[in-house]
Parts: C-alpha cells; sequence; structure tokens
C-alpha cells in the first residue's frame, strides 16, 4: 500500500530536483511513504525529497557509494546528515535550506544515479 502524498512540498524545489533527475536516461519519478522518489525504470530509488527528520526543513536523501556518506557528513556536518531507515545502507540527506549549489546538487544526484542504472545507461549517457 502506497501512502498518501506529505504535506505539499516547496513546488520551487520539486520542480529542480525533478529537472535534475529526469534529466538523467530511464528515470521515473514515483511516491515512496509519500515521498517524491526518483528511480531508474524497474530499479531501487537512487533519491527522494523528505522533510528533515528533526526540524522538517527540506532535504534531498540519496544513495551514496561506499565511504562518503562518513567522509561528507564529517566534512560538512551542516549540510550532509545520515538519513533515518536508509542511512545504515550508506544514504545521505543533504540540506536543502542552506546555501545550495544546484550544479553540486546534480553531481551527487547523477553519481547516485549511476549506483543504480543498467550499465546501457551509464555507457549512453558517456556518448
Amino acid at each position: 500500500m502506497d501512502h498518501p502524498p506529505r504535506a505539499p512540498f516547496d513546488a520551487q524545489l520539486l520542480d529542480r530536483l525533478r529537472e535534475v533527475c529526469l534529466a538523467l536516461p530511464g528515470v521515473e519519478e514515483r511516491l515512496n511513504h509519500g515521498a517524491p522518489t526518483f528511480g531508474v525504470v524497474k530499479r531501487p530509488a537512487f533519491c527522494n525529497l523528505h522533510e528533515h527528520p528533526v526540524d522538517g526543513r527540506p532535504t534531498i536523501w540519496f544513495k551514496a557509494a561506499p565511504g562518503v556518506q562518513a567522509e561528507l557528513v564529517e566534512q560538512e556536518p551542516d549540510r550532509f546528515f545520515v538519513p533515518p531507515y536508509v542511512g545504515p545502507r550508506g544514504w545521505v540527506g543533504l540540506r536543502l535550506d542552506v546555501d545550495l549549489d544546484w550544479d553540486e546538487v546534480a553531481v551527487v544526484v547523477e553519481e547516485s544515479w549511476r549506483l543504480t542504472a543498467p550499465k546501457r545507461l551509464i555507457v549512453d549517457r558517456r556518448q
């Protein structure tokens, strides 16, 4: 059973995140526990929009390669955090209410996408 959408997210943030995620090959948007979530068709999600679990601020949670979570959280704890539920599997939370660089968001989203995308889509992306 899918959960109904959560309280409305900031439309501009969601639109920017959609722009970044849906520019990648094979990506679809779906709801997961009421949160806008992005994944490659028939593959697990790689990124979603969430409220911060403590203060409700807007964040994205993204899948990260081994070691990346610890590095980001240690280097910039005001921006990055370990999200609940998926954090133990290496996912990273990024606060969206801080000085935000959408080019950086695009980089972390693409790196996350590469962890779930089939090889053929990754090769197509390089060409």
